[in-house]
């Protein structure tokens, strides 16, 4: 494949996050930090960027400061090859309105692709936690021929609502129907239990993209979204056809954590996708150097334990500082501080956050430069909890960027 066929790489990174509050107050949904070390965004760069597809527009709109800076930060580039991953504002290159939804957010910038003038483009999400070689599907997109392919994952039949859920046609490739969250959603041939759903990732072929975005652009009564109405556009013509996540092979995956794939977009899955780094066998592996994911994290010292402090099942970043506290099934980003006596189980500390002397912390999400002042607790009471801060249905406690938990 020479780089002249590869597809120019777009990303949606616009979202606003809304089901993800407090963590999305100032900050655009792709810039909530994950893991320890990345943000939502470096998880699709990575892959893109693994997969040797090197000229990527990224489209941002809401409070989205943090994140260009970490893209402009962060993922350079070589200039000398004419490879760019780039951050885009909204522009308001069509009149005085910002994006309307993802196919008004493409049609608003097709001078990118005019530019570059490709004959595929690809179009993936940016806030979704998984490995994939995107030019494995691309291959596939070539070989059927499709006007697009979407990527998509099998999921338990109980969850599929939540997703555009894809309806084959009997050749098991092209998609004969695409139901945008059903609320009976057809299920796997011969697999009653199960779904096939998308996965927001998709490969157009250029010409055919084109045409349906100007064509969705003069109907008044669509929301110019690419799953709600484009792609049901393309799957009516017959031009729309699914590119299977199982089939996709990762260089250094593993049995356990093949096929993985999280929709973060409520507090509680991307607690539960922080759960999953966490476990000695993790469900989720960060360690796969074949398939490295890639950031920037910034230049600290090692971490440090001291007076007895331990971390059980957990990870914690550079420049974190365990002095006589402990940690049991966490993820302690990068320049925390845990005091003597302090107890955290459960839980993700963001960058800088500071645990002071004999204070708990339970299932809770403290995001960056949190203050718990000694003998604070929080988890414990969840109803004294529900006054301060975010509690969810199933007992997460979030605490908002920068605030101070007296005890």
């Amino acid at each position: 494949m020479t780089r002249r066929e590869l597809p120019l790489g777009i990303v949606l990174a616009g979202g606003e996050g809304k089901r993800l509050m407090p963590l999305t107050a100032d900050r655009a949904k792709p810039a909530v930090p994950f893991g320890g070390s990345y943000r939502l965004v470096d998880f699709v760069l990575s892959n893109l960027v693994n997969a040797q597809m090197l000229k990527i527009a990224v489209l941002t709109q809401y409070k989205s400061h943090s994140l260009d800076r970490h893209i402009t930060t962060t993922w350079r580039m070589s200039t000398l090859l004419g490879n760019y991953i780039t951050p885009v504002p909204a522009q308001q290159r069509l009149g005085p309105r910002w994006y309307t939804g993802s196919a008004d957010a493409i049609l608003q910038n097709f001078n990118l692709i005019h530019d570059e003038n490709p004959k595929h483009v690809l179009v993936f999400g940016a806030d979704h936690v998984y490995r994939m070689d995107p030019a494995q599907m691309f291959e596939e997109h070539l070989s059927t021929g499709a006007g697009v392919t979407v990527a998509a994952i099998r999921v338990p039949k109980s969850e599929a609502s939540e997703f555009g859920v894809i309806e084959l046609a009997d050749d098991g490739v092209t998609i004969r129907a695409f139901h945008e969250k059903p609320a009976d959603p057809p299920t796997m041939p011969g697999n009653p239990d199960m779904c096939l759903v998308s996965m927001g990732n998709y490969i157009f072929r250029r010409d055919v993209m084109e045409e349906a975005l100007i064509l969705d652009s003069e109907d008044l009564e669509s929301r110019h979204d690419l799953g709600t109405n484009i792609i049901p556009m393309l799957t009516q013509n017959g031009s729309a056809k699914v590119y299977d996540f199982a089939h996709n092979v990762v260089p250094g995956e593993t049995e356990r954590d093949k096929g993985y794939w999280r929709d973060v977009g409520s507090i509680d899955a991307y607690y539960d996708a922080h759960m999953d780094l966490v476990s000695i066998h993790p469900i989720f592996n960060l360690y796969n150097r074949q398939w490295p994911l890639l950031t920037n994290p910034p230049s600290l010292p090692p971490a440090k334990f001291s007076e007895g402090g331990i971390a059980r099942d957990s990870i914690v970043g550079a420049g974190s500082i365990v002095s006589g506290g402990s940690l049991n099934r966490s993820v302690a980003s990068y320049d925390v501080l845990i005091g003597a006596g302090a107890d955290i189980d459960g839980s993700v500390l963001m960058p800088s956050v500071k645990v002071g002397e004999r204070s708990i912390v339970r299932r809770a999400i403290l995001d960056k430069n949190v203050i718990v002042e000694p003998g604070a607790q929080i988890g414990v009471d969840l109803d004294r909890d529900r006054e301060r801060f975010t509690v969810t249905d199933s007992g997460i406690v979030v605490v908002g960027k920068g605030i101070r938990v007296i005890a």
